[in-house]
């Protein structure tokens, strides 16, 4: 069974592990926020989005713990734009980029800020 996981920058820069195609990972998933998944790559990238991966939220009865091949990588780099009623910016309409490893670190890409991966893991069930 194949499954995409969010995994954010910033998740990454603080206490990920870095990984490659290939590379067995051992993760904590949380469901994904398909309305924040929506804006920021699209209705139907979003919909094939189960999981985020996640080191700072407190143990809840919807985590999994799994491990799994990583099988695709995708940085996102996505404009950043004010959302209306609100203060801060946002990411939205984000773009993908495979890549053979992550490390949580990718640069912008002109006025595309990294925002974080689509990682594609296989999974044993």
């Amino acid at each position: 069974m194949r499954w995409n996981i969010w995994v954010s920058d910033w998740q990454m820069q603080c206490c990920g592990d870095p990984f490659r195609i290939g590379s067995t990972v051992s993760w904590t998933l949380c469901p994904a926020d398909r309305d924040w998944l929506t804006r920021v790559l699209g209705e139907e990238t979003a919909a094939t989005i189960d999981w985020s991966e996640d080191h700072h939220s407190d143990p809840s009865a919807d985590q999994l713990r799994v491990e799994a091949q990583v099988t695709h990588i995708s940085a996102v780099h996505a404009h950043l734009e004010r959302l209306p009623d609100e203060n801060a910016y946002h990411p939205v309409r984000g773009v993908l980029s495979p890549q053979t490893s992550a490390d949580g670190w990718n640069p912008d890409q002109g006025d595309l800020q990294f925002i974080g991966y689509l990682v594609t893991l296989a999974v044993d069930q």
